[in-house]
């Protein structure tokens, strides 16, 4: 059963990190799950505040992933009717795959920042290039996260993984 544990462990965490990437997988979650598999096998060390942590940490890159977008467009100048489009672009970009997730948020800041003011397309364009450096961001936060949780869970897995596989030989 042990074995289980650290395999689903590992599983869900690179499924974790492939999610960072792919934008059907909820890449952060899936990495929890397998740290909290990892936290379940019998043989852990992680303590309950560890998890907490986590699942904190996990709860803070989700939601930044999803209203980065605005916030960043409010950086670069933009109006609230960009920062409303990025938002709805981000969401509405699940849609469409991959290609919907990286532009959604561009195209949502730059026709908010249009329908805000027709005449500044150059304003709407560096609007529009904030909410994307946002998703890189994003991305970057999550990839962050989702590699720190695979070293937490090697290095509460490893000794009793090790021995396993030793074991067998």
């Amino acid at each position: 059963m042990e074995l289980l544990f650290t395999l689903f462990a590992f599983m869900l965490s690179a499924l974790g990190i492939i999610g960072c990437i792919m934008p059907a997988i909820p890449g952060v979650i899936f990495s929890y799950v397998g740290l909290l598999c990892a936290w379940g096998a019998p043989y852990s060390e992680l303590s309950y505040a560890t998890i907490f942590v986590w699942l904190a940490i996990s709860l803070a890159v989700t939601l930044s992933d999803y209203f980065l977008p605005a916030l960043m467009t409010r950086r670069f100048g933009g109006s609230r009717a960009g920062a409303i489009g990025a938002t709805a672009g981000a969401f509405a970009g699940i849609f469409f795959g991959p290609l919907g997730i990286i532009a959604g948020p561009f195209i949502g800041a730059v026709a908010g920042e249009l329908l805000h003011d027709s005449s500044d397309a150059a304003r709407a364009l560096r609007v529009g290039a904030g909410s994307f450096f946002a998703f890189l961001v994003g991305t970057g936060f999550k990839l962050a996260a989702c590699i720190a949780m695979l070293v937490v869970i090697v290095a509460d897995t490893w000794g009793p993984f090790k021995e396993w596989a030793a074991g067998l030989f």
